[in-house]
């Protein structure tokens, strides 16, 4: 067995018959370390800086942001638009392969703590705003919702009477049931249905 050991580890066959010092240890790290391991080669791209000024490639797209505007001053009342000075940049063969049109790709900033911990306040989804009706909901998948000028980010559920918005934070957001009518008293329509969505870890 000693002398299977010695072998495997490099040592000269009698060295463990006498004590054994840190030299002897060090070397046959040394030697070891020293032969050559079939790893394979990784190859990283460069990383590309840009800014707002930088030409867009043939295979990307600028999808712009969603806001909450303020209407009139005092009134508590929003409506959602464009956000034409903040955007992001995305494949056009990712958004394709996503089922996306670059035309119908937006993006909105999760705000609140309603869905924690998946989307953290200040995350960032992208959103398909081709699918708005009610037979494109897929249940349990997430929507950004228009809720009377209000920005949110829930899980939707089709009910027989209408629809539920769920969060993942259920303890302290419970489900919101709405019938059909209660949908166009409060305004409530869907804005797209989430295809990314991305934040930083903090």
């Amino acid at each position: 067995m000693a002398r299977d050991f010695e072998k495997r580890c490099g040592l000269e066959p009698g060295t463990l018959d006498r004590p054994l010092t840190s030299v002897d240890l060090s070397s046959s790290i040394v030697s070891d370390a020293a032969q050559p391991r079939n790893q394979p080669e990784i190859h990283l791209k460069q990383i590309s800086i840009w800014d707002d000024k930088t030409p867009l490639n043939e295979d990307e797209v600028c999808v712009p942001f969603l806001k909450e505007v303020e209407l009139a001053a005092g009134s508590g009342r929003f409506a959602i638009e464009e956000n034409n000075g903040e955007f992001l940049r995305f494949a056009k063969q990712k958004l394709r392969e996503n089922s996306v049109q670059f035309t119908n790709a937006k993006c909105v900033t999760v705000r609140g703590n309603s869905m924690t911990p998946v989307l953290r306040d200040g995350a960032t989804v992208g959103i398909n705003v081709g699918r708005t009706s009610l037979g494109d909901i897929i249940d349990g998948d997430l929507y950004a919702i228009n809720h009377n000028g209000q920005l949110r980010v829930k899980q939707l559920f089709r009910l027989p009477s209408g629809v539920r918005l769920r969060s993942f934070n259920r303890e302290d957001h419970p489900d919101e049931d709405y019938g059909f009518q209660q949908l166009q008293d409060e305004q409530i329509s869907i804005l797209g249905h989430v295809f990314w969505w991305g934040m930083y870890a903090r």
